[in-house]
């Protein structure tokens, strides 16, 4: 919850005529635009970058695969994220006052926190992923199935979903601070204030599958590490034709597991800042300034629309699946059996 302390001299309110109305921050013309222009375009890189990847994976046959469906449930919390968080967070932001009504101030909170909470458990779910490819990518696909793929999915959307909605529908968010709650609470406003135990509670839901994706990347990374040197110390020629393909399977499955450690790593810098404000704020009665906690929040909006980005750079099919779907050849009858993947 988050209250300026200084007010204008000339003090505008969101509701004029309006009894309890919140005050409003005007910014100059401007930075107004300069604000909207970069808002916009986060929700925008998020919507259709998200989209991208989305109608790709489940477009084109050659990535029907457990691992990408995992990438597509991924891209539908941070699409999902440019299309109904942003938005709206856009004009909270750049106008200081909320115009949609408190019904849907709620909604939006929870939707926040479902789609983040989505995607953490989902990056953690596609680390284990990656782990199992990079250990034995040749038992990987009996061990990491489509049903073993879709109960990770379901789990992620259910836990997020089912946590974010019960805490705040149920008001113990705001056990303890009811006095603070009442005292600024105005008309015009969507703040959301978390008392000290579900903000410990908040951060656990994030520090946990992070502390296991660092986990296990530092194993891919160590097991990358021994068999690059191992295929470098390979000195005979005469190699047999079944640990030639074991090799070239283990190399694209490090080259995944190293683009998908970006995504982790783009998340965690993301969303780590807000966290840790968070617990700042609950701990020292919300004393974050406002412009700083907007700043945090839309950080952490944008990397809705980093990880098309991050596809689009180190994956080439991803690149080319673009191009199909922009040039309206996915409307073709036998475009769903291209082949993406370069010789």
């Amino acid at each position: 919850m988050r209250s300026d302390l200084s007010l204008p001299a000339a003090v505008q309110l969101c509701y004029e005529n309006v009894n309890g109305s919140c005050i409003k921050t005007s910014y100059a013309p401007g930075p107004r635009l300069l604000l909207y222009a970069l808002f916009g375009l986060g929700a925008a890189l998020a919507v259709c970058g998200n989209l991208l990847v989305m109608t790709s994976i489940l477009h084109f046959k050659q990535l029907h695969s457990p691992a990408n469906f995992l990438i597509a449930s991924l891209a539908c919390a941070d699409f999902l994220v440019g299309l109904s968080v942003m938005p709206f967070s856009m004009v909270r932001s750049v106008e200081s006052c909320w115009y949609f009504g408190d019904s849907f101030c709620r909604f939006h909170s929870c939707f926040e926190g479902s789609f983040c909470y989505a995607s953490i458990f989902h990056l953690c779910f596609i680390s284990v992923d990656r782990y199992l490819a990079v250990a034995d990518p040749l038992i990987y696909p009996v061990r990491f199935t489509v049903s073993v793929s879709g109960a990770c999915i379901a789990f992620s959307w259910l836990l997020s979903i089912t946590y974010s909605f019960s805490l705040l529908y149920t008001g113990a968010n705001e056990v303890g601070l009811e006095d603070l709650v009442s005292a600024l609470t105005c008309v015009g406003g969507c703040q959301v204030a978390v008392n000290q135990n579900w903000v410990l509670i908040n951060f656990l839901l994030f520090l946990i599958p992070t502390l296991v994706m660092i986990s296990v990347y530092s194993k891919i990374f160590l097991i990358a590490r021994q068999q690059a040197r191992r295929i470098e110390s390979m000195s005979n020629q005469t190699t047999v034709s079944s640990d030639s393909y074991k090799d070239r399977v283990a190399k694209r499955e490090r080259k995944a597991a190293k683009t998908l450690g970006i995504a982790v790593v783009a998340f965690l810098i993301s969303w780590l800042p807000y966290f840790i404000d968070s617990i700042i704020d609950a701990f020292l009665g919300f004393i974050t300034p406002t412009y700083v906690y907007e700043i945090l929040v839309w950080v952490a909006y944008y990397n809705s629309a980093m990880n098309p980005l991050i596809y689009a750079f180190f994956y080439p099919w991803f690149r080319k699946a673009i191009r199909l779907i922009v040039s309206g050849r996915i409307l073709q009858g036998d475009s769903a059996s291209i082949n993406l993947f370069p010789e």
